[in-house]
């Protein structure tokens, strides 16, 4: 049997894309200082983690809800540093290209392998230090810049190493793209050395991993790909009396908090039937209001004119 210890040979059922040999499981408690909100959540990623993507209607579900009572701090993790390895199943990059066909198809998240046989990424560093790039001048649009980039390589097959693409999801962003570049050149690159670090400190062996830890320093763990009530769970675990907060389902208000939506997340967001989801969605881009991006494994539908 081989083993399973290839970063990119993520694990479907257990929603983990590992890596090897980190065992330590202790948090100290100087991580978690500086707490604003009653929870913080420490997210453990990567721009190319197949399973962070397959999360994201459950971590977006969770910031609508619970958004008053958490405060995340995105961490990159370094899930590919490049190809000198041979492990795993996976030896070199047109060996991805079915597996995430085969993610998408479990997660119900749209997601093209065939970035690995027409334009292979080499390394998930540059965009991890992009991501650190971005985070210095405003957390919440590294946020949205992340988000670019995961559907440029998921669904539309973008070599996300590539400067270009990285200061095109920059500018969308709303970032400076010219404080980017000198950011992603220079400091950027230590504050990703520096998640490296902690993610060994903390133990991490994939993603995605978050740590939910509240001001006592009591914390839950929420390792791999879960049903959205297990990430309920975490935060009510440290805060019962954690308020949920009601927000509008209707299908533009969803979309003015989300501009971009896959089926899956929609569904999520909203309490529409999956099976529902794509025809309603369709007759929005008949009416003009959305318009569709269809890749062999899916759909994402965004708002009309949205550049």
């Amino acid at each position: 049997m081989q083993e399973k210890n290839n970063p990119l040979l993520c694990d479907i059922e257990s929603g983990m894309c590992e890596t090897p040999g980190n065992d330590n499981d202790s948090i100290g408690s100087n991580n978690f200082k500086s707490i604003e909100k009653p929870i913080k959540v420490i997210y453990y990623t990567d721009p190319i983690c197949s399973s962070c993507w397959g999360i994201e209607p459950q971590l977006r579900k969770l910031k609508l809800e619970y958004g008053n009572s958490i405060e995340i701090e995105y961490r990159m993790g370094g899930l590919l540093p490049d190809w000198n390895y041979n492990s795993g199943g996976i030896s070199k990059p047109s060996d991805v290209a079915h597996h995430w066909d085969e993610v998408s198809t479990y997660y119900d998240m749209p997601i093209d392998g065939d970035v690995w046989l027409e334009d292979p990424l080499s390394s998930s560093y540059p965009p991890s230090i992009a991501f650190k790039a971005a985070q210095l001048q405003d957390k919440e649009k590294a946020v949205v810049f992340l988000r670019e980039i995961r559907e440029m390589v998921f669904l539309e097959k973008k070599n996300i190493t590539k400067w270009e693409y990285l200061e095109a999801a920059a500018k969308k962003a709303g970032l400076n793209t010219e404080q980017f570049k000198i950011d992603y050149e220079g400091k950027a690159k230590e504050l990703f050395n520096e998640d490296l670090k902690l993610g060994k400190e903390l133990g991490i062996r994939g993603f995605p991993t978050l740590f939910f830890t509240d001001k006592t320093g009591k914390t839950e763990k929420v390792y791999g790909s879960k049903p959205y009530e297990s990430y309920e769970n975490a935060v009510l675990g440290l805060e019962p009396n954690a308020e949920r907060s009601i927000y509008s389902i209707g299908l533009m208000a969803i979309f003015a908090k989300y501009p971009s939506l896959t089926a899956k997340e929609f569904s999520e967001l909203t309490g529409t039937p999956r099976n529902e989801v794509e025809k309603l969605l369709n007759e929005e881009v008949g009416k003009g209001k959305l318009e569709k991006r269809t890749t062999k494994n899916g759909s994402i539908w965004k708002v009309k004119n949205l550049k």
